[in-house]
Order: C-alpha cells, then sequence, then structure tokens
C-alpha cells in the first residue's frame, strides 16, 4: 500500500488534508521552503513532516495544493525534481484551474516521467466527524489513487481525460462562488440605495432559502475573497474568450478584488456586509 504522500503546500486545505491522512496511518511530507513561521507551525500540527525535494520527488504520491496562480510554476519545479532524481511518482493537481491550465500541467509532469492526474476539491477542508471534502480525479491513471479511500479521502473518479475533474471543479464553482457573488454586489447596491431592510424582509417572505444562504456565505466569503480573485479569472478562461458569460466572472473577480482590499483597508463595504448577513440570521431567528 502506497502510505507516503507529500502535500504541496501545507496551507488551510493541505494541512487539513495532511492531517486527515496522517490519522489513518500515512507518512505526509511536505516542504517548507519560503513558509513562514505559521506555516511551519500548522504543517507540524497538522502531523506533517518537513521534507527535502529529493524526499518530496520519491513520494509515492504528490498532491499540489497551491492559488491556481501557482500550479504550473510549481508543476515545473515537480518535474524538474522527478527528473534529477530519477522517481515515479503520481502526481496529482487539485488546483481550482481550468481546462487549458491542468493540461499544460499535465503536459509538463508526464514530461518528467511521472503519471500526472487531474483533480478537484469540492467542500471545506476536512473536519473531525466529517467525511467531505470530495477529491474528483480523472485520467488514465486515477486509478492509482485509491489508496486515498483506505487513507480517509473521500476519492471520487470521474470518467474522462484530463481535464475533466478540472471542468466539473469549474462548474461547481461558477455556480456557488458565482452566487455568493451575486448576493454580494446586490446586498451592497441595496444597502448603499438604502433598501437593505426592504430586501432582507422580500427575500424572508419569497426566497427564505437565499436569505438563509446569504448570512452564512456573506461573513465566510470576506476572507476567502483574495484566494477567490484567480479563481474567477479561472472560471472565465474555462468558458472561452468568446463566451459573453466570462465578461460575468472578470466582473466577480474584481468584486472579489475589492471585497479584499476593503478588507484589508476601511472596511466599510465589508461592514455592510456583516452587519446584513446578521440581519438575515435575526430575521430567520
Amino acid at each position: 500500500m502506497s502510505s507516503t504522500i507529500a502535500i504541496l503546500a501545507p496551507g488551510a486545505m493541505g494541512s487539513a488534508v495532511a492531517q486527515r491522512l496522517a490519522e489513518h496511518g500515512a507518512r505526509v511530507l511536505t516542504s517548507l521552503r519560503g513558509r513562514s513561521e505559521a506555516s511551519a507551525k500548522r504543517a507540524a500540527a497538522a502531523g506533517m513532516v518537513a521534507a527535502d525535494d529529493a524526499d518530496v520527488a520519491a513520494a509515492d504520491i504528490i498532491l499540489s495544493i497551491v492559488p491556481p496562480a501557482e500550479a504550473i510554476a510549481l508543476a515545473g519545479q515537480l518535474a524538474a525534481d522527478i527528473v534529477k532524481y530519477r522517481t515515479t511518482p503520481v502526481v496529482v493537481d487539485c488546483n481550482a484551474v481550468n481546462v487549458e491550465t491542468v493540461q499544460k500541467v499535465g503536459d509538463v509532469i508526464a514530461a518528467s516521467g511521472a503519471r500526472f492526474v487531474d483533480g478537484a476539491i469540492i467542500g471545506l477542508p476536512p473536519k473531525p466527524g466529517s467525511a467531505g471534502p470530495a477529491f474528483y480525479v480523472s485520467g488514465e491513471h486515477a486509478q492509482d489513487l485509491a489508496v486515498l479511500n483506505q487513507l480517509g479521502l473521500d476519492l471520487r473518479i470521474v470518467e474522462g481525460p484530463v481535464g475533466a475533474a478540472s471542468a466539473l471543479k469549474m462548474s461547481y464553482a461558477g455556480i456557488n462562488k458565482g452566487l455568493t457573488a451575486v448576493g454580494t454586489a446586490m446586498v451592497l447596491a441595496a444597502t448603499h440605495a438604502g433598501a437593505a431592510d426592504a430586501l432582507r424582509d422580500e427575500l424572508a417572505l419569497s426566497q427564505p432559502h437565499i436569505l438563509s444562504r446569504l448570512g452564512v456565505a456573506l461573513p465566510d466569503m470576506v476572507p476567502k475573497a483574495y484566494r477567490w480573485v484567480a479563481e474567477m479569472r479561472e472560471i472565465a478562461a474555462f468558458l472561452g474568450p468568446d463566451h459573453p458569460a466570462g465578461l460575468v466572472y472578470e466582473g466577480f473577480a474584481r468584486l472579489f478584488e475589492h471585497i479584499a482590499a476593503d478588507a484589508n483597508g476601511a472596511g466599510a463595504d465589508v461592514a455592510k456586509l456583516r452587519a446584513f448577513a446578521e440581519s438575515c440570521k435575526a430575521k430567520k431567528a
């Protein structure tokens, strides 16, 4: 049974996945080169072992869990190390990237002689008592990851080539996070125009499920907004340059840029979103 797994990098999702794997008997490696002290502490708490490039390249499975903009650069680094140390891991790109991007990543990894799998994580980081998130995988070597089911992950194979799992991720995130973006935009517009209470009351009467969703989704989005910018642009690229909805997702990217900047600055719009969310919860109660 393959039991040495490298996770790059030890962020919120990566460290939570590592903890789940370690709890089920896996040896989990990570690289701490260039990482902060907070990242090092998070990795240690999750049971991750700091490793050098040779050890990472020699792992049975390597999971890439980084921001979308870093996916191709990380693939290049991994490919160089795999060639240098003559290893043959299964490399899984678990990042929120579009089909074209994941195919480029796959080409880089395949050229090194390693096996490549397209992956997509849907759901929140693993928590005690929960089975999620779901790990969707596709491509010729997807079956080589079956061991992950025995190590506590909810592995789901998508029939199709490299790109199928990422297409699912883009579509799902486009709906799920797109709805949060629509809610964010309209709540801010209503608040600026003095209609926030009226909007909340109408949603309570005609769309109570949306009211309930906004009460949770708006404050939950704020600390993640900076990460969602690149993801919205990946979704726009997934749709293609001639798709009219591509402009919508580029607009969502700019909206999340604004929220992220506001959260680090004056915070006026963030305060409005949080106030509306609290009023949603009070109305529901």
